[in-house]
């Protein structure tokens, strides 16, 4: 049997069966179903024969399919539709960090892209491009984790190349997109001989959008870009990013913006509504789910009114202005899921307070322990200064845990509702106490928020991209 979870990891929903390899090629016909192999247990060329995910599994024979395929698979039946042309194939480019998004990464860009390809419209290979540095010895610090991530890796179905560029100190946010471009266009090349791509779907705008619309351009193919917070609310006040941003938005196919205030200050530069097209994120809801909260509880060590803060340790994030807020807040204990800089300035903060018995700093958890998190805390809280569109509150909701999130940017477009939580008055420590109990004083059931985050699956999502690539392409 395959990992707890495995039908959840790879988005394919209730359809799917398991079954070993024996079973299968006795049971089904080989020419007509999708695989997905599971990570790890896969011989051989599996990338000859087209069968990634999504992909059909077509002119293999059973003995050669049994030899390369190993043991333990997932399949779902295919469509006679991918059986005759397997729909449009994408180049997806996304940014790798040495940050809690170590490879191919972000993972609700992940995410989307799972969804994309689950629908049997979509091929997809990634590319995410990686700052080089020359050693991985631990003396060098976040760094030196740029050395560990592959050239290439198989993960989750995917076959991701990471081209390595140089990262400049003090000049690299100039440089950077030029950087990009040079590094990954002798991948996008190797990649059109293998097998042509159709479309290039790029994933922040600055750089990797930049780079891409260079990319584009080179290799004659159209480009769709999406932004996703700080890449517009932030990054464009530098003028020279800024002019780069709007080129790339001129010479691009079409835009996808995650939230309506993140369209809204796109056109505020200048970039044509009409060009800017939302698709919210939406959220796992079979990963993200109510399930398990008594022994969640008790395996983090929870007790009485727990709240939760998920995210990268900076000073954007807020953590600060939720740790300051528990003098306010004696009857509460704090426990924070993640890792970055600001780790010593906030255990050091909580020792300052008096409250550093109340905080708890769980470092970065994968996506199934987030879900137990979520589950076993009673309230998640979100203090940044910027979000586009924070799937964390949606996350949070899906496991039946309200929100206290700050009100910028996205966040009222998630938290619009009692159920899902409310809105801080004010970034402030103070504005966090107040939140705090004002949502205890009114503490909506679980039952509820978990009701309220349905609404927001990928479906809508995966479909708008799918018709808009559709269009795209029907122009070129």
């Amino acid at each position: 049997m395959p990992p707890p979870g495995l039908n959840q990891h790879f988005g394919f929903g209730e359809a799917v069966e398991y079954l070993t390899v024996e079973q299968l090629v006795t049971q089904r016909p080989v020419e007509a179903f999708v695989i997905a192999v599971l990570p790890g247990r896969c011989r051989g060329d599996v990338k000859r024969l087209h069968a990634d995910l999504g992909q059909p599994f077509l002119n293999c024979s059973r003995d050669k399919f049994r030899a390369i395929v190993g043991p333990d698979i997932c399949w779902r039946p295919a469509s006679d539709e991918q059986l005759r042309q397997g729909g449009q194939n994408i180049l997806v480019t996304e940014p790798t960090r040495n940050d809690e998004r170590q490879t191919f990464t972000a993972g609700f860009v992940e995410t989307r892209l799972r969804h994309l390809v689950a629908s049997g419209e979509v091929r997809a290979r990634v590319v995410a491009p990686a700052p080089w540095f020359p050693s991985s010895s631990p003396r060098f610090g976040s760094y030196a984790d740029f050395a560990r991530i592959p050239h290439h890796e198989e993960r989750i179905g995917f076959s991701i190349d990471h081209p390595k560029y140089l990262l400049l100190p003090k000049i690299g946010m100039k440089t950077t997109p030029a950087m990009m471009y040079a590094a990954a266009l002798p991948v996008l090349r190797r990649l059109q001989k293998e097998r042509d791509f159709d479309l290039i779907d790029a994933h922040y705008f600055y750089p990797d959008g930049v780079a891409a619309a260079w990319l584009g351009r080179k290799l004659n193919k159209p480009v769709v870009i999406t932004s996703r917070g700080t890449d517009v609310n932030l990054i464009p006040q530098f003028r020279l990013p800024r002019q780069m941003i709007l080129k790339a938005a001129e010479s691009a196919a079409h835009l996808i913006a995650v939230s309506q205030v993140l369209k809204d200050e796109m056109a505020g530069f200048g970039i044509p509504a009409d060009r800017i097209t939302v698709l919210r994120n939406g959220v796992d809801l079979k990963l993200f789910n109510p399930g398990g909260r008594g022994e969640a509880r008790a395996a983090f060590g929870m007790s009485g009114k727990t709240l939760l803060s998920v995210g990268w340790l900076i000073e954007r994030k807020g953590h600060d202005l939720i740790i300051s807020a528990l003098p306010s807040l004696p009857d509460y204990t704090l426990f924070i899921a993640g890792s970055g800089p600001e780790k010593a300035n906030l255990e050091a903060l909580a020792k300052r307070l008096g409250v550093e018995s109340r905080v708890r700093v769980l470092g970065n958890l994968p996506q199934v322990q987030l879900q137990k998190a979520f589950a076993a805390a009673d309230a998640l809280i979100l203090a940044s200064s910027r979000e586009g569109w924070p799937n964390v509150l949606l996350e949070s909701m899906a496991c039946g845990s309200p929100v206290v999130a700050s009100n910028v940017w996205g966040n009222p477009e998630v938290v619009a509702k009692p159920a899902a939580g409310v809105l801080m008055k004010s970034r402030t420590a103070e504005g966090v106490a107040e939140g705090v109990t004002r949502l205890f004083a009114n503490l909506p059931a679980r039952t509820a928020t978990r009701a309220y985050a349905e609404d927001f699956s990928w479906d809508s999502t995966t479909q708008g991209q799918i018709t808009l690539f559709k269009k795209i392409l029907a122009r070129t």
